[in-house]
């Protein structure tokens, strides 16, 4: 099988999908003009606050308008950034004859602040919360173009689905850069281990955190976030090489003021309309599966990247996911899948190498077009700024600098990339292989089942964990409780790990896109909470995870299974605003159709 043909089986199946979208984008595109279309008092509405001369301009449709979506808040650091950004993008395009507004801002909550905690239940839903939030934005249709300004994990996910039903308008996406290198990633792990068998304080293991967590900018992990941004650059809907360069920077700025230029040329007004919907389509999402797959990305991006993709009226699965990583060379070794974090990543050739690379054997569509023109040949180079602040774009990145951390499709770190889909009596689940080392790739164990996270780390502190066993963590998908990350088990486990014994963690739940090392089936579905095999399990159950074969099973009998009442649910508490999300629980989607509220 080969890219084309996976591309070719996406185009067929979403034919009548994709049609009945752009059939809306096409309605919308034929609107007449916001200057037409709307009255004298709503565009007194639209320009009371603007200047005197923005209050002319605006109603006669003079110039572009570009309405700024942001993210912004100054708790979640990857956001504090984003702080400055629209007076940039404002004078930048007052300076072009245009002009930009904050449409409006949506809800961006930190994950790193949520794990382990109560607020994490929410964290899913958030993703819908901002497409809505997005549309809401925009729904004052008077904007010419759109710029996005968003980062992790949920973030940029719901900005995309909320941006696709104004498709008819170009969409920019601007991020704000990783913070500088802090501790090694390694440091970081070893001390959460150490706080977890007491060898530390709570005081050590903040000073460990705060070294790694340290200054506003995204995390250096090859987390959610991260790989957000190079799903971003892969469906073309961000200026190339720009997914990693530091925030505070002049680089930074001034790839901010392009990003203005480039949208303000790409609107009705410009002279190269380029909208969201040509942007967004079968062949650039298979680059973006492509890309996610040779970089070793958060397995989130397996429920962000279908929800996204139905947005455009396009339909992926976690077949065509597998597929794609079992053709894609693994050429990425950042952490968790190795120890570098992303600034050493960029610093070694970064996503222009890669899709260079990638290029040379054929694994990306060619024929797409983004918000720099059309093909891909942009995105093999990185930006460079000379003394009088022009934006340019170098020579293609050929060479790795750093063969630790990029390799070449002829040696890549593994043949197959970062993700496997497992199957079988339990579900269909989704593991992150190319975190996880081949000894532990195939575990066949007695499982120990539990309904909350609590439970686990009980069990490991009594010391009732100590063999070889198949956690089973129930109870944990989007219709239970809002399908929690369940990165606060992966200490413990990695312990057990270290000690000898053979484990892996099977769950309906997620995992956080920095988990690794411990074999993980995670996703799974059915969830235990709609009637799946897990809610059967019981106490000593042998269970089956085998990453080569594919496989996701209990050894007892079909028979036997079917004797069985499922176990009972844990009670959900409505504290902490999770009481407002609990019909959303009872209509959200399987993790297999992206865990969303409002798709269809």
């Amino acid at each position: 099988m080969s890219i084309k043909e996976i591309t070719d089986r996406i185009i067929e199946r979403s034919k009548d999908t994709r049609a009945e979208y752009l059939a809306m984008i096409e309605q919308m595109r034929n609107a007449p003009p916001a200057p037409d279309r709307l009255s004298c008092s709503n565009w007194a509405h639209v320009v009371a606050a603007e200047s005197a001369e923005d209050k002319k301009s605006m109603p006669a449709g003079q110039g572009a308008n570009i309405g700024i979506v942001t993210a912004y808040n100054d708790m979640l650091s990857a956001h504090q950034p984003f702080a400055q950004y629209p007076n940039i993008i404002k004078l930048t395009a007052r300076d072009l004859g245009a002009t930009a507004q904050v449409a409006g801002g949506v809800p961006a909550m930190c994950d790193g602040v949520t794990q382990g905690q109560p607020g994490m239940e929410l964290s899913l839903f958030s993703r819908d919360v901002i497409a809505l939030a997005t549309a809401v934005s925009l729904s004052h249709d008077v904007y010419d173009g759109v710029m996005c300004l968003g980062v992790c994990d949920k973030i940029v996910p719901g900005l995309v689905i909320g941006a696709l039903q104004f498709g008819h308008l170009p969409v920019m996406f601007v991020p704000a850069g990783p913070m500088p290198s802090g501790i090694p990633n390694k440091e970081k792990a070893l001390a959460r281990q150490k706080f977890a068998t007491g060898e530390i304080d709570k005081a050590k293991l903040l000073e460990s955190e705060s070294a790694s967590y340290h200054s506003p900018g995204t995390c250096t992990f090859y987390g959610t976030a991260n790989t957000n941004q190079t799903l971003m650059e892969a469906l073309g809907l961000q200026l190339a090489g720009t997914s990693f360069v530091n925030p505070g920077t002049l680089l930074r700025t001034e790839l901010t003021r392009e990003s203005v230029r480039k949208l303000l040329d790409q609107t009705s007004k410009g002279s190269n309309y380029r909208p969201l919907a040509e942007v967004i389509t079968e062949k650039s999402m298979v680059n973006a599966m492509v890309m996610m797959m040779t970089t070793g990305g958060s397995t989130n991006l397996t429920l962000h990247l279908i929800a996204m993709a139905a947005a455009a009226g396009i339909q992926i699965n976690w077949q065509d996911m597998d597929d794609i990583s079992r053709m894609t060379p693994l050429l990425a070794n950042v952490y968790p899948n190795g120890q570098a974090d992303v600034n050493h990543f960029e610093q070694a050739g970064g996503l222009p190498y890669l899709v260079n690379q990638l290029r040379s054997v054929n694994m990306l569509n060619e024929d797409v077009v983004n918000v720099m023109g059309e093909g891909l040949d942009a995105y093999t180079r990185k930006p460079q700024i000379d003394a009088d602040r022009n934006i340019s774009w170098g020579e293609p990145i050929v060479e790795s600098g750093d063969d630790t951390i990029l390799a070449t499709t002829s040696a890549p770190f593994a043949v197959e990339g970062g993700m496997r889909i497992v199957d079988g009596n339990l579900g269909t689940g989704v593991v992150k292989i190319s975190a996880v080392d081949k000894q532990y790739q195939i575990i066949e164990a007695p499982c120990k089942i539990f309904d909350t996270q609590d439970g686990l780390k009980a069990a490991f502190e009594a010391g009732d964990l100590n063999s070889d066993h198949v956690a089973v963590v129930r109870f944990q998908g989007p219709a239970a409780n809002g399908m929690p990350e369940l990165h606060k088990l992966t200490p413990y486990l990695g312990i057990l790990q270290d000690k000898g014994f053979k484990v892996a963690l099977v769950t309906d739940g997620r995992m956080s896109g920095a988990s690794g090392k411990v074999l993980t089936a995670m996703h799974v579905s059915p969830e235990a909470k709609k009637g799946g095999m897990l809610a059967y399990l019981q106490e000593g159950d042998v269970v089956r995870v085998n990453c080569h074969t594919g496989e996701l099973c209990t050894l007892v009998s079909e028979a036997e299974l079917a004797k069985r009442e499922p176990a009972d649910e844990p009670k959900i508490l409505q504290t902490l605003g999770r009481g407002l999300f609990e019909k959303m629980r009872a209509v959200v989607g399987d993790s297999t159709l992206g865990a969303s509220f409002i798709s269809k």
